[in-house]
């Protein structure tokens, strides 16, 4: 039992350490992936669309 006492509270932190740090992890992969989102869109904006007749005339 001795044994426990010692170990519990790192034990205890490890875990929470864990979850603390996949939120963090899970936050940051989400802004990023949000950020990606709103540049292409973005860059789409002011991309001229390409008709079906521009890719013949290139030929």
């Amino acid at each position: 039992m001795e044994y426990l006492t010692v170990l519990l509270p790192s034990i205890a932190m490890g875990v929470i350490f864990y979850f603390v740090m996949k939120a963090i992890f899970n936050a940051d992969r989400a802004e990023r992936e949000a950020e990606s989102a709103q540049r292409n869109a973005r860059e789409n904006a002011f991309k001229p669309e390409s008709s079906p007749g521009d890719e013949s005339e290139k030929q």
